[in-house]
């Protein structure tokens, strides 16, 4: 009897030793494939462009040049009407993070800057040049340069930037649901993320 009775706790010590590894390798099993997925969403997003906006300049361009010291000068003069595209991205492939298997974190480390384009397309009219100081390349340059700072100023006044910045916390957003909906937690700058409100008031 006692031989019977000692082969039957060995018979439920090892069942449930079994039972408890399975369970484990399960567990185990789980959180891989939760952390792939997470790794595959966030690998599957590429450069996202939030915004687009349509600037207009009107620039009057004027150079004049000194001859023979201040006897003779030359002077040159264009009026420039540029109409600009503007779109700003985020590149999100660039997002640095690490995947916290045993505590079941993902943890965003950094988010890429904005990345801010200016598509110009120039009109010249009223060219006045003459033989002594003509239109050179330098002048075409200095024209994009001066039309592209006065855009960035009219940019940065603007709700361009901000609007971008709502789009983004958007998709950020696909990240706190996905997660949470895997009993995962996500965290940015080692500060968990409670609710899609918090994203809100996040630094980038």
């Amino acid at each position: 009897m006692k031989n019977i009775g000692l082969g039957i706790i060995l018979t439920i010590l090892v069942l449930f030793i079994f039972k408890y590894c399975s369970e484990q390798e399960n567990d185990k099993t789980t959180i891989q494939e939760h952390s792939a997925l997470i790794q595959k969403q966030i690998n599957q997003v590429g450069k996202l462009v939030v915004t687009e906006g349509h600037f207009s300049e009107v620039f009057d361009y004027k150079n004049s040049k000194t001859i023979f010291t201040d006897y003779i000068s030359a002077e040159k003069k264009a009026l420039v009407v540029v109409n600009a595209e503007v779109t700003v991205a985020y590149d999100l492939s660039k997002i640095e993070y690490s995947v916290d298997e045993e505590n079941k974190i993902l943890q965003i480390i950094s988010i890429p800057e904005e990345e801010i384009k200016i598509n110009p397309d120039f009109e010249y009219y009223d060219i006045q040049q003459g033989f002594l100081n003509p239109f050179d390349a330098k002048d075409y340059n200095a024209i994009k340069e001066a039309v592209n700072q006065s855009i960035m100023k009219k940019i940065e006044a603007s709700s361009l930037k901000s609007n971008a910045k709502n789009r983004l916390i958007s998709e950020l957003s696909k990240f706190y649901i996905l997660t949470n909906s895997l009993g995962w937690t996500l965290e940015y700058n080692e500060k968990p993320v409670k609710d899609i409100e918090e994203l809100r008031v996040l630094k980038f």
